[in-house]
């Protein structure tokens, strides 16, 4: 027997709360964005930078809520096939063949029930924002980078979002239940601007770099196997490499992959090898690591010593925030 689904977040504290327990540390603007675009019942569309934790809130509310997660990846190219429905040719095509050996085509009546037969709803295959709509309970339904779609795709979003529901010209609108609409959250890492018109439809919240407590906090929880030490000299370096002249400055991902390989490498302290080493699970472009490699690992280093005097920055008590 299947148990019952926890009951929606009643305030931006149980929000809070429920992510917690997913291991996603929100703070309390976003906390409160997720809060009211479930008690609103609108999409939420969150951008920042790659790596600020956008997607994961998505797959943290679907787990917090019990509920289906359904994804659409977007890329240049995407069409309707990949993130709505398309028709099951094969299947439409036996059916032809079985009504022409059958020589139940003669007539019109007889074709026009082969044709309603062949656009029917049982020869849909679903695909996520099809799925979305179909479903007994609220999914998670994330369209994840949507910047990375071509223009026109958003157009296509718009009925999906403002009136959950899909009009399938062959078959006719298929609509969400009232109380089973999908709970939408757009991501993009603003390559290319998003129509208005989308936007208008949503609740909108900036993803922005975590301050160092908050981050300190997520490597603990996502990199457990860090010494304390280690965790807050890696979130130290961090913040103060996103303010250098980098092609792309490192996100919170790549903070939790860096004190993991850490970790993996028995560190216990950050030191000039080890961090050089490593400088390719914390930047991804080439020109940032030669850069780093440069003197700017040294410098930075040298620095984290000098403030810190060798002791480990202190996070504020879990009440305090």
């Amino acid at each position: 027997m299947m148990s019952p689904a926890p009951a929606a977040p009643t305030s931006v504290d149980d929000v809070i709360a429920a992510l917690a327990a997913e291991n996603y540390v929100a703070d309390r603007r976003l906390a409160t964005s997720v809060f009211l675009a479930l008690t609103l019942k609108r999409p939420l569309f969150v951008e920042g930078e790659p790596g600020v934790g956008k997607t994961e809130l998505a797959k943290a509310l679907a787990r917090a809520l019990q509920a289906l997660l359904l994804r659409v990846q977007c890329y240049e190219g995407l069409d309707v096939a990949q993130t709505a429905y398309e028709w099951n040719v094969a299947r439409q095509m036996m059916e032809i063949r079985l009504a022409e050996a059958a020589h139940d085509v003669g007539d019109a009546a007889s074709r026009e029930r082969l044709a309603k037969s062949l656009y029917a709803r049982s020869m849909l295959i679903e695909r996520p924002l099809l799925r979305a709509l179909t479903q007994a309970h609220s999914p998670v339904l994330l369209i994840d980078e949507l910047d990375r779609a071509d223009e026109p795709f958003d157009a296509f979003l718009l009925e999906v979002l403002a009136e959950n529901q899909l009009t399938i010209p062959e078959f006719g609108t298929v609509k969400a239940a009232p109380d089973a609409a999908p709970i939408v959250v757009i991501t993009s890492n603003r390559t290319r601007e998003i129509h208005d018109a989308l936007k208008r439809r949503c609740l909108y919240h900036w993803v922005d770099y975590p301050d160092l407590e908050r981050e300190l906090e997520i490597v603990r929880i996502r990199a457990p196997g860090a010494s304390e030490r280690l965790a807050a000299q890696v979130v130290a370096f961090v913040q103060r490499m996103r303010t250098l002249d980098l092609f792309k400055a490192p996100g919170i991902a790549e903070t939790i992959d860096w004190s993991n390989a850490l970790v993996a490498l028995n560190a216990i302290s950050l030191a000039p090898d080890n961090v050089r080493d490593t400088l390719g699970v914390l930047l991804k472009h080439r020109d940032d690591i030669a850069k780093m490699q440069g003197g700017d690992v040294s410098k930075l280093l040298a620095e984290l010593q000098a403030t810190a005097r060798g002791e480990a920055p202190h996070a504020a008590p879990a009440d305090a925030r």
